[in-house]
């Protein structure tokens, strides 16, 4: 009995001990060896992050202290920054900084555009330099098909089919496709309601998401009864626009004298604004706003500048293929404009205005060839460009057929790549 009772003792002691022991361990959840070593050594970081901008007016070691870099870090940070000029730094640039409690700042980026940001680095850690690199970021490139129906202007339809793009640039691609135009199209003139449009153009967007145009690739503009294409091709090293027919869209002329206005009345008859009779209108008259500059609709030489009775202030160049353009009701000259100066196309020879007789600011412009008056939509019309060489007719028209099969596609193909690539024909 003596040695049984002994037994329990002992065994009760055991299980009382296990039970302390038990109790006094943590609470560990079972895991597999697998992840307990995938998971490696829990370390908790102590380095800080900071984004901050820079203030109108600020300092920029201001900033630089408010985004946690301390004033000898961000005097000798800036003494090391080449690329940036800290009186000029515009307000709104962002400022990211890395930072750690013991060993300070280890680094520090400039934001100073969406594709351009400047990198500080400590040379080594706890050293007072600093090393400077400069980067460019890339903007990814693809390519999209915008357009629609005239109702109004060419502005009004761009806009109305670029939803690919914001609001706010939309324009901006309709006077670029204005640009490559207006050798060919008087966009203030020659668009009727139900005229059309298409362009593939390249759409850039910014590693913060910006969206912007980039080169159109290539369009088709209907207008008045006619096809007018145009491609983007490479000749060697030089990028030219062509039309549909491998032709250069730059011709001897331009087609208006002021770049992308409304015209206020049309050749032919009309009632003269201020006379009141009906009289032949022996030109065009392009509505502006006074102080609009004038611009030569081709190379030339002045051959009048001065008062002439009804037209105002007025300026007459004759050009190589006996040509002769009038610009009258002007508001002044521009500098060095006199007869016997050689102008070239498209330099501006004077400004918009209300000379002579003229109710209002408008341009009145006329061709006259041989001496006679010609209606400037029908005597510039057929005056094109160069055409390309033999040798590159073949591979324009393998790239024209290629842009244009993806211009006319209903759901166009997307050809995405970085900025440092190129479409073919680029």
């Amino acid at each position: 009995m003596t040695v049984t009772r002994t037994l329990l003792v002992a065994a009760g002691c055991l299980g009382i001990g296990a039970a302390v022991i038990a109790l006094g361990r943590p609470v560990v959840e079972e895991r597999p060896a697998a992840e307990v070593l995938a998971a490696g050594p829990r370390v908790s970081s102590r380095w800080r992050t900071m984004v901050d901008t820079v203030r109108k007016g600020e300092a920029l070691s201001v900033a630089l202290q408010r985004a946690g870099v301390s004033p000898d870090e961000a005097a000798q940070a800036l003494q090391a920054a080449s690329a940036i000029d800290s009186r000029r730094i515009r307000a709104g640039t962002q400022i990211t900084t890395r930072v750690e409690p013991d060993s300070g700042t280890s680094e520090i980026i400039f934001q100073l555009a969406i594709d351009r940001i400047v990198r500080l680095t400590r040379a080594e850690p706890g050293s007072r330099a600093w090393v400077e690199k400069e980067e460019l970021l890339p903007w990814q490139t693809d390519t999209v098909v915008v357009g629609g129906v005239v109702n109004a202007t060419l502005t009004e339809a761009i806009a109305a089919g670029a939803e690919a793009f914001p609001e706010r640039v939309r324009v901006e691609l309709a006077y670029a496709l204005a640009d490559i135009l207006e050798y060919r199209v008087d966009l203030s003139r020659d668009l009727k309601k139900g005229d059309s449009v298409r362009v593939l153009v390249e759409r850039q967007v910014a590693p913060n998401g910006l969206v912007r145009p980039g080169n159109i690739i290539a369009a088709r503009l209907k207008v008045d009864g006619r096809s007018v294409e145009t491609m983007r091709f490479a000749q060697g090293t030089r990028v030219s626009y062509f039309d549909g027919e491998g032709k250069s869209m730059r011709a001897a002329f331009l087609r208006a004298p002021l770049a992308f206005r409304r015209i206020s009345s049309v050749f032919g008859q009309r009632r003269h604004p201020i006379l009141g009779i009906m009289r032949g209108h022996q030109g065009t008259d392009y509505a502006a706003a006074a102080g609009t500059p004038v611009r030569a609709l081709g190379d030339g030489r002045v051959v009048f500048v001065g008062w002439k009775g009804g037209y105002g202030r007025v300026i007459e160049i004759r050009h190589t293929n006996g040509y002769v353009t009038r610009y009258g009701h002007l508001q002044g000259f521009a500098s060095g404009i006199k007869a016997g100066v050689s102008v070239p196309i498209s330099r501006t020879i004077g400004y918009v205005g209300a000379s002579g007789l003229a109710t209002g600011p408008h341009l009145h412009f006329e061709v006259l060839v041989g001496g006679q008056h010609r209606d400037p939509r029908v005597a510039l019309r057929n005056v094109t460009g160069e055409p390309l060489a033999a040798a590159q007719r073949a591979e324009f028209a393998a790239l024209k057929a290629r842009l244009f099969a993806q211009l006319d596609a209903a759901i166009p193909s997307i050809a995405v790549r970085s900025d440092g690539a190129r479409i073919t024909g680029d």
